[in-house]
């Protein structure tokens, strides 16, 4: 009876062992679970991912971010590197709160880089803090750079959106001259007059349509996405030695750019043309016209989009 006993209490002593080993192993699962940090990836930082900053310009940042729980907040910092001279000590933070309580997200973000930073190489550093507690950090080195320092500096200078060879629908900074009347109609004739100013070496510029419902609203050559967009315009140069401005109407019949008819089965690109159809087919609704333009000697683009409407299909 003794030894039944003395059994019974080791069978009640391993099973309390092992139930505490399993709740242990349980609770050290879920731990690690809840502590998963954040992720980060395609990452792009400056105008074509050239990882450069302009002082006192647009600095383009976009990534896509993955939490380990929920997002709680995203932001970055310039700071100075060790070992290396500036003007001035100078540094900079920026955060963003709209993601927070997102599993995950596109972040997209176009901010300023302040008019008295200091030029020099800069650690980046991306922050993602998750609303577990942990944090994801990364560093980059980067460059800001004062415009005057710049071998090419791509401004949109000018840029006019006629229709039928009379009408201007647009003219920068004066927006859209004809009322309410801010699209083209089928059979209506497209042509932009652009001209962009400070450039050199070698470039390119195209002149798009695209579906707002599309999505995409590309910020440099590299980034356009031929399936989605109708070309009605491309034009390049090359070794373009000193810094001017480069049209797209220069030296071509009558000082004219390639003009679109509203409803044509292909588009301009070049070398060939590409059919509209499927995704990109003509329809009744809100475009955008963009310009995007990259200088691909210097890595440096610039962008521009205007809203306009499709009618007659």
């Amino acid at each position: 009876m003794k030894l039944y006993n003395i059994l019974k209490k080791v069978k009640f002593l391993v099973l309390g062992i092992l139930t505490a080993l399993f709740i242990t192993s349980c609770s050290n699962d879920d731990d690690k679970t809840e502590m998963l940090k954040p992720s980060f990836e395609n990452i792009e930082i400056g105008s074509g991912n050239n990882k450069k900053g302009i002082i006192g310009r647009d600095f383009h940042f976009e990534m896509d971010v993955v939490a380990g729980d929920r997002i709680n907040t995203i932001k970055v910092l310039f700071k100075q590197k060790a070992g290396v001279s500036y003007s001035k000590e100078w540094a900079f933070e920026i955060g963003w709160e709209e993601f927070k309580g997102l599993k995950s997200t596109n972040m997209h973000k176009h901010f300023t880089i302040p008019s008295d930073a200091a030029e020099g190489l800069y650690d980046f550093i991306i922050q993602v803090s998750d609303q577990n507690g942990t944090l994801r950090e990364e560093s980059v080195i980067i460059e800001l750079i004062g415009a005057d320092k710049l071998p090419v500096n791509p401004e949109l200078y000018s840029f006019m959106l006629q229709k039928n060879d009379k009408d201007f629908v647009y003219i920068l900074n004066r927006g859209f001259m004809l009322g309410d009347d801010k699209g083209f109609k089928k059979n209506e004739i497209l042509k932009a007059y652009v001209d962009i100013s400070k450039v050199k070496d070698k470039g390119i510029l195209y002149t798009l349509l695209i579906k707002k419902s599309a999505g995409h609203m590309p910020e440099s050559v590299q980034d356009i996405d031929f399936s989605k967009v109708i070309v009605t315009d491309v034009r390049a140069h090359e070794n373009m030695t000193e810094v001017k401005t480069f049209t797209n109407y220069v030296d071509l019949p009558n000082y004219s750019p390639k003009q679109m008819v509203i409803g044509s089965d292909t588009d301009n690109n070049i070398p060939a043309a590409n059919p509209i159809q499927g995704n990109k087919a003509w329809e009744n609704g809100d475009y955008y016209f963009g310009i995007v333009y990259t200088n691909q000697t210097h890595n440096m683009s610039v962008h521009y989009y205007i809203p306009i409407t499709m009618s007659g299909f």
